[in-house]
């Protein structure tokens, strides 16, 4: 008996027919990146094990428990991996191609597949897509509110509405590390109140615990220290600044003191876009500023920020929204060759539309005129060229509107004109 294959769990096969979907996306993202002046970046999808470690950090559930990690076939082996994310990758790119030297401001986006090992759920995958951009260079505020208003304006181009901006500041190193001692000691007098997952959290990363969706946990840090209250001048005045452009322009937000992010190398602004019609699994995307993740992987000290979103999560939520327009795969034409000679000439035929610029196609099983016009329209052709061997003998050819059905015939010397001239009268 012959073994079925399957698509491994997590990972899936996209058809035509939601392909369509993503390029619909696609194209919105490459459109609004154009507006904002951002170039494409593409990245290998294996690198260096230690570039994750180094720089996602290795407290973290990505690395810890979610890299697709192996050893290659070098001498000795080297451990790489699947990237679990790509502002590792883009901090390495700019490093090694010393871009820093000829540009001030670098803008980078990419899209592209990233791989984690975890429960698969709605919108989650071990194999999803990720839409991104980095901002490079610059520490001022009005970097960060750059890279959220581009976040808000790509939700809006998608038709979706119902949504939430949460934003927080995690401060300086220094900062973030006073407050971590303050939060583990509260946590620690109420230890025996969290999750085993929280509990687990504490040793290796603390601030994670408020991150938590479990309900004891979210009792259990109501009354938590908050990073606020832990911010130096500098970094409070770099908050204010960007809640003021925000505010500016027209943007609203809410400042959550939960927001914490789940990569050690944000610092200052995090923010996170929330899809209110999602459910449980309701985050569509977010980043920070991570001013020191360039100098960690051996770079000069750079400040950046940027965001990742889920691609699929942004389909779902457009979806629910209604805002995907009926993507169809339509023809131009069809072209109908009944017998061997008119076959043949179909095919020819069919090329020089296409070579034309024209969307075409042509019957390839040999079957019968019924059968070759049923799949015109479930093609959604807009004309049909039929031809058999007496026609072709004649020089002629039936050309059919398939909207309006009218009929006519056409000197085959002069088909090419004639369907271009009824497609640009469309």
């Amino acid at each position: 008996m012959s073994t079925r294959y399957q698509s491994l769990k997590g990972f899936r096969d996209m058809l035509p027919e939601e392909s369509l979907r993503w390029q619909w996306l696609e194209e919105n993202i490459r459109d609004l990146m154009r507006r904002y002046g951002y170039g494409e970046l593409r990245l290998p999808l294996v690198e260096a094990t230690e570039l994750f470690a180094r720089g996602v950090g290795e407290g973290t559930d990505v690395v810890s428990k979610e890299m697709y990690s192996f050893l290659d076939k070098s001498d000795p082996p080297e451990s790489l991996t699947l990237r679990p994310e790509l502002t590792a990758g883009a901090a390495r790119a700019w490093v090694q191609h010393e871009i820093g030297k000829n540009q001030g401001l670098t803008k980078w986006y990419y899209l592209g597949p990233a791989f984690r090992y975890e429960q698969p759920q709605s919108g989650r995958y071990r194999q999803f897509t990720t839409f991104g951009i980095e901002l490079i260079g610059s520490p001022l505020p009005e970097a960060d509110a750059e890279v959220i208003l581009a976040g808000v304006d790509l939700i809006e181009s998608l038709g979706i509405r119902n949504y939430r901006l949460r934003l927080n500041s995690l401060g300086m190193p220094e900062e973030r590390a006073a407050y971590r001692t303050a939060l583990l000691e509260y946590l620690t007098v109420k230890r025996d109140q969290l999750s085993p997952e929280s509990v687990r959290r504490m040793g290796s990363n603390p601030m994670r615990v408020l991150d938590s969706k479990k309900e004891e946990d979210i009792a259990t840090t109501a009354d938590a220290p908050k990073i606020l209250e832990f911010l130096s001048d500098d970094s409070r005045a770099h908050f204010d600044r960007v809640r003021g452009l925000l505010d500016t322009a027209g943007v609203p937000y809410v400042v959550d003191h939960r927001l914490v992010r789940g990569l050690d190398y944000y610092t200052r602004t995090a923010f996170e876009f929330q899809g209110l019609d999602l459910g449980a699994q309701d985050a569509l995307g977010g980043g920070g500023r991570y001013d020191g993740l360039i100098e960690q992987i051996g770079g000069p000290a750079t400040p950046a920020i940027g965001f990742g979103f889920g691609m699929d999560r942004l389909i779902i939520a457009a979806e629910a929204a209604g805002a995907i327009p009926n993507q169809q795969a339509n023809l131009d034409l069809f072209v109908v060759g009944l017998g061997d000679s008119a076959r043949g000439w179909a095919a020819q035929t069919t090329r020089t539309f296409r070579q034309a610029g024209l969307a075409a196609d042509c019957d390839l099983l040999g079957r019968s005129m019924k059968a070759q016009m049923r799949e015109a329209n479930r093609r959604n052709a807009r004309h049909v060229v039929i031809a058999g061997e007496n026609e072709l003998a004649a020089g002629i050819a039936q050309v059919k509107d398939m909207q309006g059905h009218d009929q006519k015939e056409v000197a085959i010397a002069e088909l090419l004109n004639v369907v271009m001239e009824l497609r640009a009268a469309r």
